[in-house]
């Protein structure tokens, strides 16, 4: 594994009460191919992304990777979001994000929870996504047909073979995006990254890879 420099911040998000956590990683030789976004479900926050390696596996692939805590988690706990985000999320929260922290074109990776600020991203400013990868997101349901086959940008579903409810809804419905690829991670449950981070670390930089 090459050397990566890892680091923590804070980051102003208009409408949070208090500043939103971060980790970050980069490539130790300052040469960076794309930028990611790393969201994540209700149980868990960026600590996930760093204890399992995928930051570390992100920055030997020559990307710069950023792992946010959601409002109200993590080391982002103080932190409430407006009221008037319900169950979908307005997409201004993850571009202020992406602007304030450099990220665009970024590839968002959302599993679960985080469905509900990724997908109105993902329909409303395609042009700020270099890819979207899903990996059983919530709110998969309340988009339509037609939106999700509007939707061009290079996506990876990935769900774990055990996940028979969300998992399935979410690859139903996230099959009708017009341009995507689908991963079923064998013998993993809904959080299939943690089941087996090694296969999920391949599926990931494979499909970065061809982007």
């Amino acid at each position: 594994m090459s050397q990566v420099e890892l680091s923590e911040g804070n980051v102003e998000v208009p409408g949070c009460t208090s500043p939103l956590f971060y980790r970050q990683s980069r490539p130790s030789s300052g040469d960076v191919k794309m930028r990611i976004l790393l969201l994540h479900g209700r149980r868990f926050s960026s600590e996930n992304w760093l204890n399992i390696g995928t930051l570390h596996a992100l920055a030997d692939a020559g990307c710069r990777a950023v792992a946010i805590d959601l409002p109200g988690l993590g080391r982002s706990s103080s932190a409430e979001a407006p009221a008037a985000m319900g169950e979908l999320a307005p997409a201004a929260f993850l571009t202020d994000i992406c602007e304030r922290l450099e990220l665009s074109p970024v590839v968002l990776i959302s599993p679960s929870l985080s469905g509900m600020y990724s997908l109105p991203f993902l329909l409303q400013h395609q042009h700020l996504l270099r890819a979207y990868i899903p990996i059983a997101p919530i709110c998969t349901e309340k988009i339509s047909a037609q939106q999700y086959r509007n939707v061009k940008v290079p996506s990876l579903i990935v769900c774990g073979d055990g996940d028979t409810e969300l998992g399935k809804v979410s690859l139903s419905n996230l099959s009708q995006l017009a341009n995507h690829s689908v991963a079923v991670m064998k013998g993993a449950g809904h959080a299939c990254y943690l089941d087996n981070p090694d296969t999920w670390h391949r599926l990931l930089t494979d499909f970065l890879a061809k982007i």
